[in-house]
């Protein structure tokens, strides 16, 4: 059940006169339920998986808590925890991708082939398995942990506003206000309306009518469109992903706001930025912090070598691509990722000292060498397969001037200008 749908319209006219109605006691439970149901509506069967997740990562965390009360570390509870997680994870997300990357090598060692799972992906896990990880990562961090009820808990989990697709949330963000069971203000009414209405705007005027039709055309399709053509398409998907994701992420903070619930900004005028790092700093924030906070600093971070320090922001980097999607594709394009901010790092210390460097036009034109280099990626994003993706990018450099016309429109006037000569 999507935001931008009749039935959703109801599901959260009902929530939210039910939340608005029941005492301030009763919000948190009631909200639960409506969470609950809302996953339900979706698929019946893989509720169960969530209860079964959130029931075996609360014993766990459980434990965990238990062990620091009696001076011990807690470490293996949070270890397992970390591991059924992401075991989760990679069941229903990567197992097809994983036997792909096996079959080659099971074929050299004459083992058999292994079938290939078809396994449709639970919804919102990859949001909900990053926001467990944090929420443990933290209270094992924490010096005076505080436990959450098992109702707290769940909720946290499944909170139907930002399930889907975010923003991705700590427990220091969302517990407390889960506690409280929300406070819905005339201020934040406002805000809230106005933030569904924009998102509504930018999703399915923007994003969905006026550019994923040329996209889906040219992407569609592999050898189809020209260089210019191809340029335009990808111009067209970097605005397309961007107001389908922010104005989504826009939608579940207004939809929280009315609900009284505050969640963190999402995405702040990527395109704007001058260098990669301010990139990341401004576009799926909550992503973002999270890699630095839970993946990158525990790596190391910029603690060690410029080569570790290196090698720290390309796995990290690596790892977040693969966290969109299972395919090779989504590596590489987290791979170019991490290429740029370690390069761009590797220029700040040689060269961040030169005033010049950041007067005059200097910060526009690296705002433009940024979004020409963040549009690079996003043909790796939305491409089909390594061959169209290559293809694509030879052919916006001018390298591969093949290819047939978007519109057929084009043969005509080619016809007509051939006429008249």
């Amino acid at each position: 059940m999507l935001f931008p749908t009749l039935a959703f319209a109801f599901f959260f006219a009902m929530a939210l006169a039910g939340h608005r109605l029941l005492p301030l006691r009763a919000r948190p439970s009631w909200l639960l339920l409506a969470s609950l149901l809302f996953y339900f509506l979706w698929l019946p069967a893989y509720l169960l998986l969530l209860l079964a997740d959130i029931g075996a990562n609360y014993l766990l965390l459980r434990g965990m808590l238990r062990a620091r009360a009696r001076g011990a570390s807690g470490k293996s509870w949070l270890v397992a925890s970390v591991a059924l997680t992401l075991g989760i994870l990679a069941t229903f997300k990567y197992a097809a991708f994983l036997v792909g990357v096996a079959a080659p090598f099971a074929t050299i060692l004459g083992a058999p082939q292994l079938p290939v799972p078809d396994l449709l992906l639970p919804l919102g896990i990859s949001f909900y398995s990053f926001q467990l990880i944090a929420l443990h990562v933290d209270l094992y961090r924490d010096t005076d942990p505080k436990t959450p009820t098992l109702a707290r808990y769940a909720l946290f989990v499944c909170f139907f506003p930002q399930l889907i697709a975010g923003p991705i949330l700590r427990g220091d963000e969302l517990l407390p206000q889960l506690e409280e069971g929300g406070h819905p203000t005339a201020e934040r009414n406002r805000r809230g309306l106005w933030l569904i209405a924009s998102g509504l705007l930018k999703k399915v005027f923007f994003g969905d009518f006026l550019l994923a039709p040329m996209v889906d055309l040219v992407y569609g399709e592999p050898g189809l469109g020209t260089g210019p053509q191809h340029l335009l398409a990808t111009y067209a998907f970097a605005f397309q992903i961007y107001f389908d994701f922010s104005g989504y992420t826009d939608m579940a903070r207004g939809i929280g706001l009315l609900l009284g619930f505050e969640m963190p900004r999402n995405f702040e005028e990527p395109y704007l930025a001058r260098n990669p790092s301010e990139f990341w700093r401004r576009w799926h924030m909550t992503l973002s912090r999270w890699l630095r906070d839970y993946l990158y600093i525990s790596l190391g971070g910029n603690r060690g070598s410029g080569f570790r320090t290196g090698a720290n922001l390309m796995l990290t980097m690596l790892i977040g691509g693969l966290w969109h999607g299972a395919s090779w594709t989504f590596v590489i394009w987290g791979g170019l990722h991490g290429l740029y901010l370690a390069i761009e790092r590797r220029c700040q210390k040689a060269f961040g000292h030169l005033a010049w460097l950041k007067a005059g036009i200097m910060p526009l034109l690296f705002g433009l060498l940024t979004y020409l280099l963040v549009n690079i990626t996003w043909v790796f994003f939305r491409a089909q397969s390594f061959p169209q993706a290559f293809g694509l990018v030879q052919s916006m450099l001018g390298l591969n001037p093949e290819g047939k016309p978007v519109l057929a429109t084009i043969h005509m006037i080619e016809a007509a200008l051939d006429a008249s000569h």
